[in-house]
């Protein structure tokens, strides 16, 4: 791990540059308030030696004792800590200097210290005030304090004899005192310097100490609370951390001991109820494996007595309609014998031929019902050929004329004028279409309005068909499980439930689609889309799937 990511060396270095910030400001202030305090006090002893120099020549100016006043100036002049002394008239003529090629010469009247006294129209400032001292560079490099002092005409000068001043002018000339700084400058660069180390000095120290402190007191015990958790993910609950502190952190050592404590009892518990709730589930699990046996066995026997009560329910339909045209068939004959007519006409002929055709077609259904719901179970297909699907579905209608005509059911049929050929196994689309309508006449037990319609859509490249009733209506929430196999909403046993089932598996190996609408007491309308070749459509299907 890297050391950024400790807490204690964030917090070291926090405090370091806390520490940092807060000794470079406080040294910064403090030596500037130094630099300003020592400046002063050196302006002041500046302003006081001006002063002093000036008393000391007093007397002699009055006298006009010129060689007093200039060996006295330049004997202080002389001193340690004096750069320079000069006089200057009014008009800034140098009169006398102890640098003696100062003389004769004129100082400029529009320096900053000169505006005290020469701006016009200003007051002249007092004696004494900062405004007549003024810092400047040497040409020897360093910094000078000149110090300018007025000398006035005071009255003891304008009323002696030996002066020629009038009394109108206030001032007689300047004295200009001049006071080397590299002294302080050179105390003030070490202070400077000592301030910066002792600050240096005390940041390492300081800070040396905090991060001893915090290392100590912050990431030791932090790593012990770290490696419990480690060791707490590791699964060994039986860690403790050994933190004896009275502080948060101690506390925090504390509640996680307990929790581990907390923890092991716990999974102890937890282990023992496992092992209890296996033993427990093993039983549960052999009894429940009997017992889904039995079920099975069960359902095994259930599915077998709903496939035989299907294929009866099947094969009755055709088998009525044997009955129905071979009792037909029994009258017509019985009568032509009570006439005792020795032969047939060629219409009765045609008609008894015809009756018997539905016979032989009615019987071979029966054999195709059964080899349907093996196509069923197997989920294989049949014969396809080119076939008229108006003509199938006249067939349909034709085989339930008699349950029509015994239920009060009216039928309307509406085809397209031209002939619709599909390829298809017209045997499963006629007992498709066989079933959906007899579902139809028997949910009109009171009888009502049958409709089958086909569509032709060109562009689909498909056939609608739809078989609508007027009758009892299905319920909205059996609608998504009518196809579903021994799904059935009849009542007293009356259905299997493999009807409509086998309906769609037609439909689907039709590679078609079948929907209902359905409202209960307004009837149900199933519809029927089928390709008008299932081998294409088949193939469009697969190229699909394939793309998504």
């Amino acid at each position: 791990m890297r050391i950024t990511k400790f807490l204690a060396f964030r917090l070291f270095i926090i405090v370091l540059l806390v520490m940092l910030a807060a000794t470079a400001i406080f040294t910064t202030v403090m030596l500037n308030w130094h630099s300003e305090k020592y400046l002063q006090i050196t302006t002041d002893w500046a302003l006081r030696t001006s002063d002093l120099i000036k008393r000391s020549t007093h007397y002699s100016m009055l006298e006009n004792r010129r060689e007093d006043i200039y060996q006295t100036i330049t004997t202080l002049g002389s001193e340690p800590g004096i750069e320079a002394i000069r006089i200057y008239n009014k008009k800034g003529e140098i009169t006398f200097s102890t640098i003696n090629s100062e003389v004769g010469k004129y100082v400029d009247m529009s320096a900053e210290a000169c505006n005290a006294c020469h701006v016009p129209g200003k007051v002249p400032m007092s004696h004494g005030t900062n405004a007549l001292t003024r810092i400047f560079t040497s040409p020897k490099g360093y910094r000078v304090l000149g110090v300018i002092t007025p000398i006035k005409n005071e009255p003891s000068c304008y009323n002696a004899d030996c002066h020629v001043h009038p009394k109108s002018q206030t001032v007689l000339g300047v004295l200009d005192v001049m006071l080397p700084l590299k002294g302080l400058d050179a105390d003030l660069a070490e202070l400077r310097n000592s301030s910066y180390v002792s600050g240096a000095l005390m940041v390492v120290s300081v800070t040396a100490f905090a991060g001893i402190f915090i290392w100590i007191m912050v990431n030791i015990p932090v790593r012990k609370l770290t490696l419990g958790t480690q060791e707490i993910i590791k699964g060994n609950l039986d860690y403790r951390i050994n933190v004896h502190s009275s502080d948060e952190i101690g506390a925090l050592a504390a509640s996680f001991n307990k929790m581990t404590e907390e923890l092991s009892r716990a999974r102890d518990e937890l282990t023992q109820w496992a092992q209890t709730l296996e033993e427990r589930v093993e039983q549960k699990t052999d009894e429940l494996r009997r017992a889904l046996s039995n079920m099975v066995q069960m359902e095994k026997m259930a599915s077998l007595g709903k496939l035989a009560a299907s294929v009866a329910h099947e094969l009755n339909n055709p088998l009525a309609g044997i009955l129905a045209y071979a009792k037909l068939l029994k009258k017509k004959i019985g009568k032509r014998s009570l006439r005792s007519e020795g032969s047939f006409g060629q219409e009765d002929a045609k008609e008894i031929e015809s009756e018997l055709g539905m016979i032989a077609d009615e019987s071979a259904r029966c054999g195709n019902i059964v080899n349907n719901l093996l196509l069923f179970s197997r989920q294989k297909v049949g014969d396809f050929q080119p076939q008229n699907l108006a003509g199938i579905i006249e067939q349909s209608l034709k085989l339930i004329a008699h349950h029509l005509t015994m239920s009060n059911v009216k039928c309307e049929i509406k085809l397209p004028s031209e002939p619709v050929e599909i390829i298809c196994d017209p045997q499963q689309i006629e007992q498709a279409l066989l079933a959906l309508e007899i579902n139809s006449i028997e949910a009109m037990p009171e009888g009502g309005n049958l409709e089958v319609e086909m569509e032709l859509l060109n562009k689909e490249n498909a056939v609608r068909i739809k078989v609508v009733d007027t009758g009892i209506g299905i319920n909205a929430e059996d609608l998504d499980h009518i196809f579903e196999p021994f799904f059935t909403t009849k009542k007293d046993g009356k259905g299997t439930g493999l009807g409509l089932a086998v309906v769609h598996g037609i439909v689907e190996r039709h590679n078609g689609q079948i929907e209902v609408q359905s409202k209960v007491n307004l009837g149900t309308t199933f519809t029927i889309t089928l390709p008008l070749n299932p081998n294409i459509a088949g193939a469009a299907k697969l190229s699909g799937a394939q793309k998504n």
